[in-house]
């Protein structure tokens, strides 16, 4: 490679710009503007950069941090550092570890195909019904509001995490002893849901969806009967389905799922499990009635059936009265449950975990190794501890008293621009109602005036059939004044429909 001279200083002083403040360290910085000089061919290969006191003292920065920056350029290929003669730059094309902009991507004669040469396996089932929206507004099937997510701390708890000497060797660990985060969750879970569990009853996962495919796949095979409500939880059934399931549904009404007529359904064939969400009913939000918990409970004694209990929202009550779960009151070893933790956070921090018999769990052990070996440490290190110190206790309670609030100003906003056009029963807990128009109308129009609105109703929170014209209100990640500002625009939109 031939050596050429290096470009006047001026181009890395107007080019090159850092925040010393900004939680991204300024070598860092740095190196990517250096990159992008690179990669526009403005520092072209053979170039010599500045020696590190000469671009220090341009930049005003220490001279440790220039180096730094050289050699970050020169583990990811983009120059290479000769002793006593200087730092070159490399050819990007030649380099192995080069970083190509899309922009020169998409000129590359050669393209990867959109096609496989080979078969594999489609799913209607797991078909994605993500919809995208650009707009300003929109209403979800009942998510919480991350800007709730306390980020200073959270960074605080983080930092401090990263720094414990145990945790790197706790990487390196190979089996599934129980540590203290399923110690501390197991006692969280009894104060809060009245359990008596041992942490050998628990399993912790990502999620509350790859709680359910785990249970799924340790549960059922191709045809086996699985009974939902006739509405139900749309990711819950491609779960299931995607599993080998077939479906068969029970009526809801204001009681929860009519479980008195689950003895016709186990005369005409035996089923596998039975999904449900007994605090709140998917997507409408009623609650079982204790009458048909005993009933439920007792068939399955009877059926030797499980019953998949996925209470999503468990952390989101505002009735102190609530009810417990139903696994609470089994003593037979009916119920897998399912939950989620950590709502209050950013998505990315939240989890699942199953409680069962230890038999089952020690099963969906296996199933998690493949799927996700060690998990999350950091994050179970930062729950043991916040659960340990009551801190997730003040948490949750501080946002339901914010979520509290946002319901009821969705009650008052409701009376004041629909009135009568529309009927709802005000939920014990949750982040969603279920908003039932008296009149039929078209949702599918609903949702396009709305858009025109500038406010996004996905086809996931519409129910129109012939005996529903409904609506799952997720109203979590609204604040008070955006919820009013949304009621408003939905009325406008339903006007224009009439």
């Amino acid at each position: 490679m031939k050596k050429q001279a290096s470009p006047d200083l001026v181009i890395y002083k107007q080019t090159i710009h850092f925040e010393k403040k900004s939680e991204i360290a300024v070598y860092i910085q740095i190196a990517q503007q250096v990159i992008i000089l690179i990669q526009q061919g403005k520092l072209k290969p053979g170039n010599s950069l500045p020696g590190s006191r000469i671009l220090s003292k341009e930049l005003q920065i220490n001279r440790n941090t220039v180096v730094a920056v050289y050699e970050e350029l020169a583990s990811q290929g983009w120059v290479e550092i000769i002793p006593n003669k200087g730092t070159f730059v490399l050819d990007p094309n030649k380099s192995k570890n080069r970083i190509k902009a899309l922009d020169k991507v998409s000129s590359e004669k050669r393209k990867v195909s959109d096609f496989t040469n080979y078969k594999f396996q489609t799913s209607f089932n797991l078909a994605t019904r993500t919809e995208h929206f650009e707009g300003k507004y929109i209403i979800n099937e009942g998510k919480p509001d991350i800007r709730l997510h306390p980020t200073h701390q959270f960074s605080k708890w983080y930092s401090a995490t990263m720094k414990r000497k145990n945790i790197v060797s706790k990487w390196s660990q190979e089996n599934f002893s129980h540590t203290n985060f399923d110690k501390q969750l197991c006692n969280y879970l009894n104060v809060t849901r009245n359990f008596v569990i041992k942490p050998h009853n628990i399993l912790s996962t990502r999620s509350s969806e790859m709680s359910l495919y785990i249970v799924s796949q340790l549960l059922l095979k191709e045809n086996d009967i699985v009974v939902t409500g006739s509405l139900s939880n749309y990711t819950a059934n491609m779960i299931l389905q995607q599993a080998g399931a077939k479906i068969k549904t029970l009526p809801v009404d204001e009681n929860g799922l009519q479980i008195e007529l689950l003895p016709k359904v186990l005369k005409q064939t035996p089923i596998r499990c039975l999904y449900i969400n007994t605090n709140r009913h998917y997507p409408t939000t009623v609650k079982l009635s204790n009458a048909r918990r005993e009933k439920l409970l007792k068939l399955a004694k009877e059926h030797h059936f499980a019953i998949i209990e996925d209470d999503f929202d468990y952390d989101f009550q505002y009735d102190e009265q609530n009810t417990q779960p139903l696994f609470s009151n089994d003593e037979n070893g009916s119920v897998i449950y399912l939950g989620k933790l950590g709502q209050s956070f950013l998505p990315s921090f939240q989890s699942g975990y199953i409680i069962a018999p230890k038999n089952l769990i020690d099963e969906a052990k296996n199933y998690l190794q493949l799927l996700d070996k060690q998990g999350d440490l950091i994050q179970k290190q930062i729950f043991s501890e916040l659960i340990e110190e009551g801190e997730i206790y003040r948490f949750i309670k501080k946002n339901i008293q914010v979520y509290k609030k946002r319901l009821d100003q969705l009650c008052d906003s409701l009376n004041e621009y629909f009135g009568d056009l529309v009927k709802w029963k005000k939920p014990s807990g949750g982040l969603a109602i279920w908003l039932e128009f008296n009149q039929t109308i078209s949702l599918t129009k609903l949702a396009q005036k709305c858009k025109e609105e500038n406010l996004f109703l996905p086809k996931t929170i519409l129910y129109q059939d012939k005996n529903n014209c409904a609506i799952r209100f997720g109203f979590g990640h609204l604040n008070e004044e955006e919820i009013k500002i949304v009621v408003k625009k939905m009325r406008d939109a339903y006007d224009e429909i009439i």
